[in-house]
């Protein structure tokens, strides 16, 4: 038979456990946020898929190219992170005479891998 102050003890252990696993969502939440961004650079990196680095310069490409802008500073450049969206799904829209093709549009990119992209272009 189990004393008084065992029962106490073992509610105190369960009461320490519980606590600790309310991090877990936080720390696999991170993790799929990192996993994402560097799914993203995959993507832009790939010069099957995205090819950003066929006309971008960006930190850690290989053989960049510098027909486009380098892709710096881009949360001062693009605050509004689905303007940022919008440009690399159809840059077309807000400007006619842009040559980056309009990844989403012509459906070179899934909307995931549009979506994946951002996220890692928005870290740079």
């Amino acid at each position: 038979m189990r004393t008084f102050p065992s029962i106490i003890k073992t509610a105190s252990s369960v009461m320490a456990l519980a606590g600790c696993l309310a991090f877990v969502p936080v720390t696999a939440s991170a993790a799929e946020a990192a996993s994402v961004v560097e799914q993203g650079k995959a993507v832009a990196f790939d010069r099957k898929k995205g090819n950003c680095l066929a006309c971008h310069a960006i930190e850690g490409g290989n053989l960049p190219g510098n027909i486009g802008p380098p892709l710096v500073a881009m949360k001062a450049r693009f605050p509004d992170k689905a303007k940022l969206r919008a440009q690399i799904w159809d840059s077309t829209k807000m400007n006619p005479n842009s040559i980056m093709p309009p990844f989403g549009r012509q459906q070179i990119l899934s909307e995931s891998e549009i979506d994946k992209i951002v996220e890692f272009i928005y870290t740079l």
